[in-house]
């Protein structure tokens, strides 16, 4: 990725999470990741905010973060020439590797959920009770690996039906969390929605 892309993708998110003020600001900035280790699924066609703004998130609170995917490879985003590079595949990796796995949206999710590999290692991680956060189109990956079933959650509004239909029960909320399961739904949604997975993390 140029460094100019990921600059102002930085800048952007300085500029989303500076807007905490008071009390809520300073409960943020005492939290600490160290030693956790996050995964975040990503594959051709990933939204860039939705993926680096929560990357960046984490690592700056101290946590270690891992790009997985179908296979290690660079692949680009639907909304710009950022390009994300997958470090490991899910074959080459275990659950017991990760304290949380954040799924992006985009293009993305659709596109990850067809390959059996993929939905087996998030279902197996799922049921780990460690968080799982999916934002956007990201749920789509849990509507495939049937984990949803009897839980609250919410989306990119698209994808309403497909959670409806996945035995969830929708809500149109910036962030939801039963549970394991964090859920937001558009990239205005970021701040509280990784604000939600570091207090997960904790």
């Amino acid at each position: 990725m140029k460094h100019a892309q990921l600059f102002c993708l930085m800048l952007l998110a300085l500029c989303l999470l500076g807007a905490s003020h008071g009390e809520e600001a300073e409960v943020v900035t005492e939290q600490d990741l160290s030693g956790k280790h996050v995964a975040i699924l990503v594959g051709e066609g990933f939204h860039d905010g939705e993926t680096y703004i929560p990357m960046g998130y984490v690592a700056n609170l101290g946590a270690e973060v891992t790009v997985i995917g179908l296979k290690p490879g660079v692949h680009k985003a639907y909304n710009s020439d950022i390009t994300a590079k997958v470090h490991a595949s899910v074959n080459d990796v275990s659950v017991d590797d990760f304290d949380a796995l954040i799924i992006p949206g985009g293009h993305s999710p659709n596109w990850l959920r067809q390959h059996e590999e993929i939905v087996n290692f998030t279902r197996d991680f799922f049921n780990t009770g460690k968080p799982v956060a999916a934002i956007c189109h990201g749920p789509q990956v849990l509507i495939t690996a049937g984990v949803l079933e009897g839980r609250k959650a919410t989306c990119f509004p698209a994808v309403d039906e497909e959670i409806k239909g996945a035995g969830a029960e929708y809500q149109d909320v910036p962030v939801l969390q039963d549970g394991n399961l964090i859920t937001s739904r558009i990239p205005d949604d970021i701040p509280v929605f990784v604000k939600t997975i570091a207090k997960a993390l904790q």
